[in-house]
């Protein structure tokens, strides 16, 4: 059966909860609402005030977990001032889910690469999770959008580390890409069950760089903007962001596509699919 997603190219605060009245599901309990904080000197990530409608309307905590690379977030201390400095705890209540460990460990006994996924222990204290995704391109991944904010945006600094590395954290840059590309559906798959369908998924196509907002110095958006997405499936609001940017016609698709394609970023679509957490089989429901 396909999956439903549903489609604005408005950016506006009445479009993004327009989008969350369609899903027809809502947050209820303890929200964790998953963001990207946005690396120090990156100029694309998207800012506190543009999530604030939504995360007010759910009740949202915010949530991030630290990096595992050199940077302005790699700590709980830089990262705490990072937090203050772009805004976000200025606005909304904001969990580092990994600041204090120990990681929460769970198991993937189907992992076809990783057999146990290394959370921010915090997230055991949230009902219902809202992933807030930036869509853009990834250095690695070869694009960012639900499936690696389940997956790298989730896992604690060592998670991030052991998921890289296909489950040997020294290799957290020399791994066989593949296997890290499948290493990240494992990761994602563990996040969907530990929630259990109390999830949403939002994607927004805006400022859409060939790299990620973990880039302190990343490209300029070589795209236009195309619009925010909500699904209750990560696959398929993956799926159809990428069939959005092939099918827009502008003049930079080539550009970007090189970079989701010489990355092979969608072998993360298909293995997730293989793992049951969702289709690329979908119907897009423009809600304008």
């Amino acid at each position: 059966m396909k999956s439903k997603v549903y489609f604005t190219k408005q950016f506006t605060e009445e479009a993004l909860l327009k989008l969350l009245a369609a899903v027809g599901k809502t947050p209820t309990g303890k929200v964790a609402c998953k963001f990207h904080s946005g690396e120090e000197g990156n100029q694309n990530f998207l800012h506190p005030e543009f999530w604030r409608p939504l995360v007010e309307k759910v009740n949202g905590t915010v949530v991030e977990c630290n990096t595992a690379y050199d940077g302005a977030r790699n700590t709980t201390e830089k990262h705490l001032k990072l937090l203050k400095k772009h805004g976000w705890s200025d606005y909304f209540d904001v969990d580092l889910m990994d600041a204090e460990g120990p990681d929460y460990e769970i198991a993937i006994p189907d992992g076809y690469k990783i057999k146990k996924n290394f959370l921010g222990k915090n997230i055991k204290n949230y009902d219902f999770l809202v992933v807030l995704s930036h869509f853009k391109g990834h250095p690695m991944g070869g694009y960012g959008g639900a499936l690696k904010q389940l997956s790298i945006g989730c896992a604690s600094s060592y998670g991030k580390a052991y998921i890289h590395g296909v489950g040997e954290i020294e290799k957290i840059w020399t791994s066989d890409h593949d296997s890290f590309l499948e290493s990240m559906a494992d990761a994602a798959t563990s996040v969907v069950r530990l929630f259990n369908g109390n999830a949403i998924y939002i994607n927004v196509m805006k400022n859409m760089s060939v790299d990620c907002d973990c880039c302190a110095v990343a490209e300029d958006p070589c795209l236009k903007d195309i619009g925010m997405l909500i699904s209750l499936d990560p696959v398929a609001i993956d799926q159809a962001c990428i069939d959005l940017v092939e099918k827009s016609g502008d003049r930079g698709v080539p550009h970007f596509m090189e970079r989701v394609n010489s990355r092979n970023g969608k072998h993360t679509i298909v293995t997730a699919e293989k793992h049951g957490i969702g289709t690329r089989d979908y119907e897009l429901i423009n809600i304008d």
